[in-house]
């Protein structure tokens, strides 16, 4: 899924399909070493999926949207859970970070659409009950 609003032809796509994490960005400078890496950090005790490391991050520049989308696993939610409370976490110098996210039931990912680049390198799926009313 491309970004909206954005042509193809100014969305450069990075994936990871054996951890189920793709991004998509659009920016005036998207260098050779951006991607996408299993990340060695342990993810937060909320998390849905293994976290994900967006390498070379700090040097993509001029961003004018960013979307990122992960595969997470409904079994790992806690019992009588609603599946519409996962949410994707950068994990910044403060802690974990919810972004506002969209969550596809049907194919059981999470995304997460922003102006810039995430606060942080380190991304997750997470189960966020804040949401419950």
């Amino acid at each position: 899924m491309a970004i909206p609003g954005y042509d193809s032809g100014d969305v450069v796509e990075f994936t990871l399909e054996r951890a189920g994490a793709r991004a998509e960005v659009v920016a005036g400078v998207v260098p050779d070493e951006f991607g996408l890496e299993r990340s060695s950090r342990d993810p937060t005790a909320t998390a849905l999926a293994d976290s994900i490391e967006l390498v070379g991050l700090e040097e993509l520049r001029a961003v004018d949207a960013f979307r990122v989308e992960l595969v997470y696993d409904p079994s790992a939610l806690p019992p009588g859970a609603s599946p519409t409370d996962v949410g994707i976490a950068v994990e910044t110098d403060d802690g974990w970070e919810r972004l506002e996210s969209t969550v596809d039931l049907e194919a059981t990912t999470v995304s997460a659409t922003l102006g810039d680049r995430p606060s942080g390198s380190t991304i997750v799926a997470i189960y966020d009950g804040a949401n419950e009313s």
